[in-house]
């Protein structure tokens, strides 16, 4: 049996064993919360790292896509200076289908160059009085328009985007598609027209059809033979196809290095705050370790 005296300093002492257990949780909770918001900021760091690795390497390649854009300006303008002396204009449908090319590419992370391209493609199906089939160079666009018009796709093509496009892929394009079984009235490309290095817009041109360019009212001043009307029409489609890809190119480069710069802003903004929360709460766990210790002391001093 304890005496009387005994007891009173036995039960201070169990009070004072009994209090760090409880704040011991807290703590370990309060270091949980600060290296959950540590990690955060370290995956936070190292995509703002990404973005501004992918904004410089998007910089650099805007220059050689600027350069491949007005090069192929010289071909698809020369082409259509043809077309224009000869007063060409497009073939009506009458029963005939309309052919569509979009012109997008098979990467992602620039913005809405390709989303644009799917929303306009599908602006023309409404407008469009005749039938239109559909071919899509790229990934992108196809996987879009694949949901909304998956059956007028009749032709597709991968691996553009990779780097700056040629004449050579332009012309790889346009013998695929001129092997096509259907005779259409119509052949329009539809791609991004480069502005600026802020903006772009969907825009269509002509590739006119065989029996446009033959029944253009000054078409017999150029002395073209019937035999080669075909090989004309197809070179006409490959300067404008080889104008289109590298303009779009251009604007998806443009467009990437201003979503990475856009994104690295956005990181820096999360990282402050995180920062911030960061110090408060580590401020939060030294402000209460110091609580216990005044605490425990008043605590022994009483006892």
């Amino acid at each position: 049996m304890l005496s009387r005296a005994a007891r009173p300093a036995l039960r201070a002492g169990a009070a004072v064993t009994a209090r760090p257990a409880a704040l011991t949780a807290q703590n370990a909770a309060n270091f949980a919360t600060l290296r959950e918001i540590e990690g955060r900021l370290k995956s936070i760091r190292n995509i703002e790292k990404i973005t501004k690795t992918m904004k410089i390497v998007a910089s650099t390649k805007l220059t050689r896509a600027q350069r491949a854009m007005a090069d192929s300006r010289t071909y698809g303008k020369t082409s259509n200076l043809v077309f224009d002396e000869a007063e060409t204009k497009p073939a009506e449908p009458e029963g005939k289908k309309v052919l569509y090319i979009v012109c997008s590419s098979d990467k992602g992370l620039c913005g809405g160059v390709h989303s644009g391209l799917s929303r306009a493609t599908r602006k023309l199906f409404q407008q469009e009085k005749a039938d239109i089939e559909l071919v899509v160079i790229g990934e992108k666009c196809k996987a879009q328009l694949s949901r909304s018009n998956g059956k007028q796709i009749v032709l597709s093509f991968a691996g553009m985007g990779r780097d700056v496009p040629t004449f050579t892929d332009a012309q790889a394009i346009a013998d695929q598609i001129s092997l096509l079984p259907t005779d259409y009235a119509s052949v329009k490309i539809l791609y991004n027209k480069f502005i600026n290095a802020q903006s772009y817009e969907a825009t269509v041109i002509e590739a006119y059809s065989e029996e446009a360019i033959a029944n253009s009212p000054n078409y017999a001043a150029f002395e073209i033979d019937d035999e080669v009307l075909a090989n004309l029409r197809e070179y006409a489609m490959a300067n404008s196809l080889f104008w289109a890809l590298a303009e779009g190119h251009a604007c998806e480069i443009s467009a990437r290095r201003n979503a990475m710069d856009n994104a690295s802003k956005n990181a820096g903004d999360m990282i402050n705050k995180f920062q911030i929360l960061f110090n408060r709460t580590r401020q939060a766990v030294i402000t209460g370790e110091l609580v216990e210790i005044i605490t425990g002391a008043a605590a022994s001093e009483d006892s």
